[in-house]
């Protein structure tokens, strides 16, 4: 929706990224004559009781001025089918001079009205696809740019662990970090480990990948947010992961690091950083690491002091001590 295109007849913004769906619609409120917005707005949330025929009143109206009339409906997966149909109907000779914005976070599209809208033109399908969790820090340094800010891969990545994958809720803390650094400047770890609280909750995954890493620093924050979760399952996961990374060093070494996710049948997505992080170990480690996880096995099952042992391992494997 470029603001100097000629606006389509109608637009279905679809999926579970709130921001991207919320820029839109500000997007084509921007084409209002502001001064004219309370004649040629109409928003509309759909209800049970919702009647088919002021809908398409709605739409047939005529704007005042010169101003486009734009009708906006969401969540319109919860549309009730008469008011679905109607507005299939409807998109088959649409008034010229209004323009339909369906926003909803799930449209399925086999469904009549989202092929209704796609038959409008190629661009009516506006895709609010989330970013992936390993895609989000590149898009929070890319939000941060729209509010006058640096942050780096790091920071970046800081964020998402504290705050979780909404898009709204990461760009709410990109305002307040601008609001703390007088509305530009550089936001660094360091900022975002002192001003954003965590709000999301940690997955054993993170941990693994961090320790993986040998982020000793990481792999140690990351462990204590998990206390409540079982050790003994977090050991076993532990205990899996050194063993896919001894099997990934393996084929590295023969020149098949490329068929790391058929031998452990993953999907290549998941095993994506093994070779590399295979590779920050030295000769025996991992092997001397996985007997470790052994050890560690022992003393959570026999020692009252269950944390010291874990913490331990994870200095191991870290590389922190022998």
């Amino acid at each position: 929706m470029a603001k100097t295109a000629k606006l389509l007849p109608a637009y279905l913004v679809v999926g579970a990224d709130e921001l991207k769906r919320k820029s839109a619609v500000t997007r084509l409120k921007g084409y209002l004559d502001e001064g004219l917005a309370a004649f040629n707005l109409d928003e509309i949330t759909p209800s049970a009781d919702m009647d088919p025929i002021g809908v398409i009143s709605s739409l047939n109206t005529m704007p005042v001025g010169n101003s486009p009339r734009i009708v906006i409906i969401e969540p319109a997966d919860k549309l009730p089918k008469s008011v679905s149909e109607a507005i299939v109907s409807y998109l088959k000779d649409p008034n010229p001079v209004c323009t339909l914005l369906l926003s909803a976070a799930t449209l399925a599209k086999s469904t009549r009205l989202y092929k209704a809208v796609a038959k409008v033109g190629a661009k009516a399908i506006i895709d609010c696809t989330p970013a992936t969790k390993r895609d989000l820090p590149a898009y929070v340094q890319k939000l941060a740019r729209s509010h006058y800010l640096s942050i780096d891969q790091k920071a970046a990545r800081a964020l998402v662990d504290r705050v979780g994958e909404s898009t709204t809720m990461l760009d709410t803390q990109l305002r307040t970090l601008s609001a703390l650094k007088g509305g530009q400047g550089q936001v660094t770890l360091s900022d975002v480990e002192r001003n954003v609280a965590r709000i999301a909750e940690v997955k054993p995954w993170e941990f693994l990948d961090r320790l993986s890493e040998r982020d000793a620093r990481r792999s140690l924050e990351l462990f204590a947010l998990l206390r409540g979760s079982s050790q003994v399952g977090l050991l076993t996961l532990a205990t899996i992961r050194i063993r896919e990374l001894i099997c990934a060093r393996a084929l590295d070494a023969r020149g098949e690091g490329a068929d790391v996710a058929r031998a452990l049948g993953k999907q290549d997505w998941q095993v994506r950083n093994y070779v590399r992080w295979a590779r920050r170990f030295g000769p025996g480690e991992l092997e001397h690491d996985l007997a470790a996880c052994a050890a560690c096995e022992r003393a959570l099952k026999g020692s009252a002091d269950s944390e010291s042992a874990f913490l331990s391992l994870i200095a191991t494997i870290c590389g922190v001590c022998a």
